[in-house]
Parts: C-alpha cells; sequence; structure tokens
C-alpha cells in the first residue's frame, strides 16, 4: 500500500508540474523563463518520491521547449538531481528555516548551470552559457523565494499535509515545526 501511495504522489507531481508548465508556456520556456511549476520543487523536501514525478513531469513539459532533445535529457537531470538534494535535506530531519532556505537553492544552482548550458547551446553558442545560466537561476530563484520558501513553511504548519506527507512517506514527518 505505501508503495502505491507513493506511486501515486509522484504521478500527480508530475502531471501537475507538466501542466502547469504547458499552461503558462509564454513565460516557461526560453532563455528568459519563470516556470510557475517549480514551485513544486519544494515537495521532494517532505515527500522524498515526488522527485521522480518532477522528473517525468519535465521530461513531458520539455517535449515542447524549442531546445529540443537536448532539454528534454538535460533539464528532467537538473530537476532530479535537485530533487534528491532537496530530498536529503530534508530527510535528515533538519527542517529548519535554514535548510528550507539551503533546499530551494538546490533547483536554482542545478537549473542555472545545466539548463543555462543546454539554452546556451540551442538557441546561441556555448560563449552565452554564463548569461543563460543566470537568466534561469534568476528565474528559479523568484519563483522558489517569492512562492516556494512560504509554500514551504505553510505546507510544514498545515495539520492536513503533514498527516499526508507521514502516510505517503510511511514515517513521521518530524518532531517539530522549523523556527520562525
Amino acid at each position: 500500500m505505501k508503495s502505491v501511495r507513493k506511486l501515486a504522489a509522484a504521478a500527480l507531481t508530475g502531471a501537475a508540474y507538466a501542466a502547469l508548465t504547458i499552461l503558462t508556456a509564454p513565460i516557461s520556456y526560453g532563455a528568459v523563463q519563470m516556470r510557475i511549476s517549480e514551485v513544486l520543487c519544494v515537495l521532494p523536501f517532505f515527500i522524498p518520491c515526488t522527485g521522480w514525478g518532477l522528473f517525468a513531469g519535465c521530461i513531458i513539459s520539455n517535449l515542447f521547449s524549442a531546445a529540443g532533445l537536448l532539454d528534454v535529457i538535460f533539464g528532467p537531470l537538473a530537476t532530479l538531481l535537485a530533487a534528491l538534494c532537496m530530498s536529503m535535506l530534508g530527510r535528515r530531519g533538519r527542517l529548519s528555516m535554514t535548510a528550507a532556505a539551503l533546499a530551494c537553492a538546490m533547483p536554482v544552482v542545478f537549473n542555472g548551470v545545466i539548463v543555462g548550458g543546454v539554452l546556451a547551446k540551442a538557441l546561441a553558442d556555448l560563449r552565452a552559457w554564463p548569461l543563460f545560466g543566470l537568466q534561469v537561476a534568476a528565474g528559479e530563484a523568484v519563483v522558489l523565494y517569492a512562492a516556494g520558501l512560504p509554500l514551504l513553511r505553510l505546507m510544514l504548519r498545515t495539520p492536513v499535509f503533514r498527516r499526508l506527507a507521514e502516510q505517503i512517506n510511511g514515517a513521521p514527518l518530524v518532531d517539530k515545526p522549523p523556527e520562525t
């Protein structure tokens, strides 16, 4: 039963990510992008299996990218690496605001470096990598720190979400909420 819950959580996360990205396509693709769907990247901090859903949702989303096959391969890998790091930060029980802020930095860094390189290769040349990387990282930072971090704090303080996360994970979420 626990594996069915994890599969369902990952599938719902992936579907939500793909739907949000595609529905907000004008700002979700290109050198200057702000994927609203990236707010879902906070979920692996609490529910590690959702990282695989983000990976699948990113694959689906990037099928619509002008950057082509490179973005379909490397964009989801950046998302998966960030999700794995975020889940490790959350899994260790360090659910403090410092750990949460560090977790939100993972998608900023991984997407800035990896997706920035992919976009530079696909849309310009590799000399533009730093510029593309900074543009992608800036969009990620806005989404994750303006919306993701407050959402992360809210989810941790919401009893219904905590129970859901504990049911999916099959273990208690945390002993106490993070300091404010």
